[in-house]
């Protein structure tokens, strides 16, 4: 076989290869580097991020580019189509933005190295694997490299109690949680004798008059739970505030982005693709989990002081909106799960980075009440700040409308009208605890102002995030058309 051959046979993930090597190379680099001193540390972890940050970019490029419908690789196992390059392409932007936005905090609190980065790209590489997966060997790995990566950064601050309990806390749920993945999978393979998507979708095909035995249905509700930790959903979200609350910002701000829209890819993928015949059995699941994250998120929050704790549970009950589109079960409600995900993106990262920017001295703006007499202080953070909130809440034209419209248009498309009318209900309640840090941004009194300048990286995010959310109402086609295409892809069209 000529090397021509060997690039067909693994030109669908050139993306997730070039990331591999590059990965490699930037270890290298910064092992490499001379960093006796904290200076030089912190100059290696800034050459680092540079670099991982154009090779993010560069990945965006190559998924980019060679979107040429479905292509399968190494075996039917890996699979790229216009779902996955959508999805890749999110990822990739909320993990550079990220690296964008994290270099100043880190070096402020004395961790800036290389690792940080490395781990980043690392984790990246496990999601663009999840969100290929056609086999759920491949999910697997995927997952796993994903996880171990994520457990380490969120211990990242390791002189600090609370970095080390949330590093802690979700390496053993997450072990538990992979524990009932390797089970349910074990179960699936072992009443249906494969791994792989295409052949367990022939197998549970909807014309067959046979139905599904008890152990498929058994093995599915073990994969449900075990990826409903990923996308920390009710009743298995007990890790996220914990976790949010005591990793450093820019890695909160990550897990809110990044590995939640590759997690959420990653069920949509299994529950439509392998199990999609099967709704009857997994979507009253899909329901419960929908209904009680969105109530959780929404009342829970209210009483929240820390605005990290609160964009934790604002994480909770907006995976609860997102999976409105995927009970109903069908193309429509998969495309408004896509433009959910989309904005939801650039809603959370411009809310973290609001919280990034917000110090004073050498400490960091955690509190809500910290945040009283911003549009007094620093008017154009505060109205930063409120355009996140207001688009959080669901309020037109803002982007965080048009996301939930979506999705509650598909539930009523569905008949899920009860599905739909709580949605709106807990929207209308989390708009309350949105609105107030609006309120104290801008009604209560300043008591301490908080320091001025504004990181040039996190104002570029700022910037970037708060003109989408904002506009758009006025150029919605990518991201519509992107979903509708992407959607379209994992039903056969």
């Amino acid at each position: 076989m000529n090397s021509f051959n060997y690039i067909e046979l693994v030109r669908p993930a050139l993306p997730e290869i070039f990331l591999a090597l590059a990965v490699m190379a930037l270890l290298m680099l910064g092992v490499f580097q001379k960093s006796g001193t904290e200076a030089a540390a912190a100059d290696s972890a800034r050459l680092v991020t540079g670099l991982s940050v154009v090779t993010l970019v560069l990945a965006v490029f190559l998924v980019g580019v060679d979107a040429r419908g479905r292509d399968e690789a190494f075996c039917g196992m890996f699979v790229t189509d216009p779902f996955a390059v959508f999805w890749k392409i999110l990822v990739l932007i909320g993990a550079a933005l990220t690296l964008v936005m994290s270099g100043d905090y880190l070096v402020r609190k004395g961790l800036a190295r290389f690792e940080y980065s490395i781990l980043v790209l690392f984790a990246t590489l496990g999601m663009m694997m999840m969100i290929s997966a056609n086999d759920l060997i491949a999910l697997y790995l995927g997952l796993e490299m994903q996880s171990l990566s994520l457990y380490v950064i969120a211990a990242f601050q390791r002189d600090d109690a609370r970095s080390s309990e949330a590093g802690l806390k979700y390496f053993v749920l997450g072990a538990v949680a992979s524990g009932m993945l390797l089970y349910g999978s074990s179960l699936i393979y072992g009443f249906s004798g494969t791994t792989n998507f295409n052949d367990l979708a022939e197998l549970f095909y909807a014309g067959q008059a046979q139905p599904p035995s008890i152990g498929v249905i058994v093995g599915l509700v073990f994969i449900l739970s075990g990826l409903a930790f990923k996308v920390s959903a009710v009743p298995f979200h007990m890790w996220t505030p914990d976790v949010y609350e005591g990793a450093p910002t820019p890695v909160a701000a990550f897990f809110a982005a990044a590995p939640k829209l590759a997690a959420v890819a990653l069920l949509v993928r299994v529950m439509i693709g392998p199990f999609g015949d099967l709704l009857p059995q997994w979507q009253q699941i899909i329901v419960f989990i929908s209904i009680a994250s969105m109530i959780l998120g929404a009342f829970a929050a209210v009483n929240q002081r820390n605005i990290k704790r609160l964009m934790a549970y604002s994480s909770i009950g907006n995976v609860g909106y997102a999976l409105i589109g995927l009970a109903a079960g069908d193309e429509t409600g998969v495309r408004g799960v896509l433009i959910y995900m989309a904005i939801y993106l650039f809603m959370t990262l411009g809310t973290f980075a609001c919280i990034l920017a917000m110090k004073r001295g050498d400490r960091m703006v955690e509190e809500i009440s910290d945040l009283a007499g911003l549009g007094k202080t620093h008017p154009m953070m505060a109205l930063a700040l409120a355009i996140f909130m207001f688009s959080l809440s669901g309020i037109p034209p803002l982007a965080g409308f048009f996301g939930k419209l979506y999705v509650f248009l598909a539930a009523i498309e569905a008949k899920l009208y009860a599905l739909a009318v709580i949605g709106v209900l807990s929207s209308v309640v989390a708009a309350f605890y949105y609105i107030r840090v609006v309120k104290v941004a801008y009604f209560d009194d300043p008591v301490q102002p908080l320091d001025t300048p504004v990181n040039r990286s996190i104002g570029v995010v700022l910037v970037l995030t708060a003109t989408i959310v904002l506009f758009f109402f006025a150029y919605p086609g990518p991201i519509l058309t992107g979903a509708a295409a992407a959607a379209a892809s994992l039903f056969g069209g």
